[in-house]
């Protein structure tokens, strides 16, 4: 999943995101770098705010074997 793509798309900034969802904009950088899942908290409040199926998050962990 590209976060990115789908936050860009959406004309937000990591900023403006991250205050949407009550969380650092640091985490929203991790999360699209890849270095971190969210949480499913935070998961369904993004999903939420871009309008997507949050369960995205998972799908590519789910098919590294994770």
């Amino acid at each position: 999943m590209i976060l990115k793509d789908i936050r860009n798309d959406a004309n937000l900034t990591q900023l403006e995101l991250s205050q949407r969802c009550g969380c650092e904009r640091s985490t929203i950088a991790k999360i699209e770098a890849g270095a971190v899942y969210p949480s499913v908290k935070l998961a369904k409040k993004i999903g939420e705010v871009l309008n997507f199926d949050w369960t995205l998050f998972y799908e590519d962990k789910k098919h590294k074997g994770a």
